[in-house]
C-alpha cells in the first residue's frame, strides 16, 4: 500500500496527494489549489453540483451519497448514522453529503424525489438506492450487499 492518500477536495475537487505520515500527526492537509481544508479523518465530504462527478463518479472507492435537505426531519435523525458509517468505512468507502436544496442539477440527474435518499455508487455508477429513513443495520446491510 503506498504512503500517500489521495485526497479529494470538497470545494474544488482536486485530487491532493497526502502523505499517510502527516495524517497519522494529526495535521489537517489543505487543498493545494483552492486551499480549502481536506476531510481526512472520515468525516462525510460535503459533494457540490460542482464536484459531485469529480468527487463521486471518479473515486476509487465505493461511495455512499446522502441526498438530504436542512428542513427535512427524516433527513437529521439519518444524519449522525450517515456520520457514523463514514468514520467506520473510511479507508474503505468514501460517504457524501448532497444538500438537493442547494444542487438542483445533481438532484434531477439522480431523479431525487423522496429525500433522504442513500446512492450507493460503484465505479461512476449508481448500485443501489435507500429511501427513507432506515436504521443503521439495514443501511450497513444493504451496503454491504451492493459492495460485495
Amino acid at each position: 500500500m503506498p504512503d500517500i492518500e489521495l485526497i479529494h477536495c470538497p470545494a474544488c475537487g482536486t485530487a491532493n496527494r497526502v502523505p499517510r505520515a502527516k495524517l497519522a500527526r494529526g495535521l489537517r492537509p489543505l487543498c493545494g489549489r483552492c486551499k480549502a481544508p481536506l476531510a481526512a479523518d472520515g468525516s462525510p465530504l460535503t459533494v457540490t453540483d460542482a464536484t459531485f462527478s469529480s468527487a463521486v463518479e471518479g473515486s476509487p472507492l465505493p461511495v455512499l451519497v446522502d441526498a438530504w435537505a436542512p428542513w427535512c426531519g427524516p433527513c437529521r435523525i439519518v444524519a449522525p448514522v450517515i456520520d457514523e458509517l463514514a468514520t467506520e468505512l473510511a479507508g474503505r468507502v468514501r460517504v457524501a453529503k448532497l444538500n438537493v436544496d442547494e444542487n438542483p442539477q445533481t438532484a434531477a440527474r439522480f431523479n431525487l424525489r423522496s429525500i433522504p435518499t442513500l446512492l450507493v455508487m460503484k465505479a461512476g455508477r449508481e448500485v443501489d438506492r435507500i429511501v427513507g429513513a432506515l436504521p443503521k443495520a439495514e443501511i450497513s446491510r444493504r451496503l454491504a450487499r451492493a459492495l460485495a
